[in-house]
């Protein structure tokens, strides 16, 4: 295991970065369009060269600005895994895992990622998910110290991203293999990432462990990234989190969870449903809460409750501007947010 170290400015990107990943550790990259993401990433893998920095991985320099070393990228030892599979489209499944450099045990690799199925198989007759988990078995065949990952969901389907995620996650628990993840989905950052670093304007705006930057954003983009309603607990039996102030919420638990674990509810703002007086029936989930403010957003009205016992941000829920005239609800008042079961997801938690 390899830790990573990047120190790296490149002016004409007007990017500024540092942060470390400590070995073994997912390291999630957030940030808007332009903040800098991929360019932090190419600049590990050695495909940009920064006007001045380091970079680092374990004891090796891979560069070093101010004494001219720029190993060559394909001695680095570092895997690059783009939305864009890449793969040969002349070559067998097999044949493109063998092509990476110093590549081992290709079948191997393939049934690592559960593709050996698909060793005789051209690239054309692959679907998303089967050539990104291809992509995955070519860059772990070449052994490397460091694997990046620059949005490699983000071109599938919910299916495909699903099994694509588990496969990763397995990986990347097993091996301890140090890794940097661009990702604009919030399930991939719950599911993969240890840690956080949110850019902004080409310059580390907040860092932190991926529940903290979740649960209470520094930054405008962590704030805007983590526009769900997140709730912490231990998972139970039968889709049953717990909070830690005896709060339970029913929902859907991811298939690796199980009973005990840290665990969040993760739930959309529109999937809650707001009343003046308690409801009974269908609804499982129903929490009372202080309102805090009232946020328009076109003809919709975010509600956000009093911050969670936890210090965790208040639940939000978006409601027509209909219904919020006719309620009449404002800061100061207790309310009911309900929200339907099958529409609250748990994962493992940090």
């Amino acid at each position: 295991m390899s830790a990573i170290s990047v120190r790296a400015a490149v002016d004409h990107r007007g990017v500024d970065i540092e942060f470390d990943v400590a070995a073994g550790e997912v390291l999630a990259v957030l940030g808007p369009n332009g903040a800098g993401k991929s360019t932090a990433l190419h600049v590990v893998a050695g495909t940009v060269r920064p006007d001045r920095g380091v970079v680092r991985v374990g004891e090796r320099v891979l560069t070093d600005t101010s004494k001219g070393v720029h190993v060559a990228t394909h001695d680095r030892r570092v895997g690059l895994m783009l939305q864009d599979p890449l793969l040969f489209p002349h070559l067998t499944v097999a044949r493109n895992v063998a092509f990476a450099p110093r590549s081992s045990r290709p079948a191997h690799w393939l049934a690592e990622v559960d593709a050996e199925d698909l060793a005789d198989r051209m690239p054309r007759q692959l679907s998303g998910g089967q050539a990104q988990r291809v992509a995955l078995a070519r860059a772990l065949a070449a052994e490397p110290d460091v694997l990046l990952l620059d949005e490699p969901l983000a071109g599938l389907d919910v299916s495909a991203a699903t099994t694509v995620r588990k496969v990763l996650r397995r990986v990347l628990a097993r091996d301890g293999r140090s890794a940097v993840l661009i990702t604009h989905d919030v399930l991939d950052v719950l599911t993969l990432a240890d840690r956080v670093v949110v850019l902004e304007s080409g310059k580390v705006a907040e860092t932190g462990s991926a529940a903290e930057v979740l649960a209470r954003p520094r930054s405008r983009f962590g704030a805007r990234f983590a526009g769900v309603n997140l709730v912490g607990g231990i998972a139970g039996p039968d889709g049953v989190l717990t909070t830690e102030w005896g709060q339970v919420w029913h929902g859907n638990p991811d298939a690796d969870l199980s009973s005990g674990d840290s665990a969040v509810a993760l739930f959309a703002p529109a999937a809650v449903a707001v009343y003046r007086d308690k409801p009974h029936g269908s609804p499982r989930n129903t929490v009372e809460v202080t309102v805090a403010e009232l946020d328009s957003r076109g003809t919709t009205i975010r509600v956000r409750a009093d911050e969670q016992p936890d210090g965790a941000p208040g639940l939000a829920a978006d409601i027509t501007a209909d219904s919020a005239a006719e309620m009449r609800v404002t800061p100061g008042e207790r309310v009911y947010f309900t929200v339907k079961a099958q529409e609250v997801s748990f994962h493992p938690g940090q």
